[in-house]
């Protein structure tokens, strides 16, 4: 689960490499986001030339995370590290790869396009 002050990694290939949550979008009062969920972030690290910027505020949907998953069938799922991909207004990527893997839920969650970018889905 992802709160506010959560610092994650960038998982796209924008030129962001680490941001901060600094907002958990959807609904009054709501403090975690988990997989599939759209959060703001402020971009605390990026490479030298990229459009992004230190300091920028974005969107992000939020595709991996150290806090285990539970699925339908029982099973769990669970990463190394907190990752997100910077996304648009309309939920479309930024980038034009992704790096690592992607969890399965993306897909209920309706970002086809990054689930169709990533390597591996889990």
């Amino acid at each position: 689960m992802i709160q506010m002050q959560t610092v994650v990694e960038v998982a796209d290939n924008t030129g962001a490499k680490i941001a901060r949550c600094i907002r958990v979008l959807g609904g009054t009062g709501r403090r975690t986001a988990k997989i599939g969920d759209v959060i703001i972030v402020s971009i605390q690290k990026t490479l030298p030339g990229s459009p992004v910027k230190k300091g920028q505020v974005a969107r992000a949907v939020i595709v991996r995370t150290r806090q285990k998953t539970r699925r339908d069938d029982g099973s769990y799922v669970r990463f190394d590290k907190n990752a997100v991909v910077l996304v648009d207004k309309d939920g479309n990527p930024r980038g034009t790869r992704i790096f690592g893997a992607v969890a399965r839920e993306l897909r209920e969650a309706r970002f086809m396009k990054i689930v169709s970018l990533a390597r591996d889905v889990f």
